[in-house]
């Protein structure tokens, strides 16, 4: 099962940065989730001891690139209505595009109640209802995606946001030379990403990063409006870059399948 990460800040920046990405042509990562605390999960003393232990130091880079988008032209018209539903807060034409057999993969397995509609699933997993709603947005990020993966527990389904393409031995590898952990490890949302030399966003550049894996060595404390994450570049100077600017792997996912009568919002993946 995917490592669901745990949010170290606001959601709404990096709900509101995918929204604005409508393609990865253009090296955009967007995602709808949130970057995990540094070090893993586990209290502060648990990160502090794993951070002492891991100090920071020089390491080789691991490329990414980003996946390629769904090559389906149906697809792109389905997102395209889902983002239309999403921002008018249509409901009842939500219903309509979530297939009935919805899933919900959560850390215990499936948390979809088949007794439900799936719109009724979907909502809950994502939290359509209540005075928040947040899911709303979220669905609108989700459908400003291109990306997908197969999801090969079922057929013709895929799951978006995909995440980039990058050699997962070579990250294993990283991670064990580096004293870390695999979610110690964000990845940039675009090249040239800039590294500040302190937490406030008009502090000084340092480095600038590529498109490859960044140890994150301390999360963002919650309410700062421009949130800044403590990172180590390949260099091995430390700096700081916008959370909304970086994404971890094992982001929560949409999934999505098509059949006879075009595509459904099939699934969802995350919550604990």
């Amino acid at each position: 099962m995917r490592h669901r990460v745990i949010a170290a800040f606001s959601i709404t920046a990096s709900l509101l940065l995918a929204a604005a990405a409508p393609a990865l042509a253009q090296s955009q990562l967007p995602r709808p989730a949130q970057l995990p605390p540094a070090g893993g999960q586990g209290g502060p003393q648990q990160q502090q001891q794993q951070q002492q232990q891991a100090a920071a130091k020089p390491y080789k880079p691991v490329s990414i690139s980003a996946p390629a988008p769904v090559s389906d032209p149906s697809f792109e018209a389905f997102r395209k209505q889902l983002g239309a539903t999403a921002e008018k807060k249509d409901r009842k034409a939500l219903a309509a595009m979530v297939a009935q057999n919805f899933f919900w993969i959560g850390e215990k397995g499936d948390k979809a109640d088949k007794k439900k509609p799936g719109i009724d699933n979907l909502a809950k997993a994502i939290g359509l209802d209540g005075k928040e709603a947040y899911g709303w947005e979220a669905l609108g990020a989700y459908s400003a995606d291109p990306t997908g993966s197969r999801f090969p527990d079922r057929k013709d389904t895929i799951c978006a946001p995909a995440d980039p393409v990058f050699n997962p031995l070579e990250l294993e590898a990283l991670a064990k030379s580096t004293g870390t952990e695999e979610s110690d490890w964000a990845y940039p949302m675009q090249a040239g990403l800039e590294m500040h030399a302190g937490p406030q966003p008009n502090s000084p550049v340092v480095e600038k990063l590529g498109m490859h894996f960044i140890r994150v060595v301390q999360d963002t404390a919650p309410g700062n409006d421009d949130p800044m994450v403590k990172v180590v570049a390949p260099s091995g100077k430390t700096g700081f870059v916008p959370g909304d600017a970086i994404s971890p792997l094992g982001n929560d996912q949409i999934c999505y399948s098509k059949d006879g009568a075009g595509w459904k919002i099939s699934g969802f993946i995350g919550g604990e």
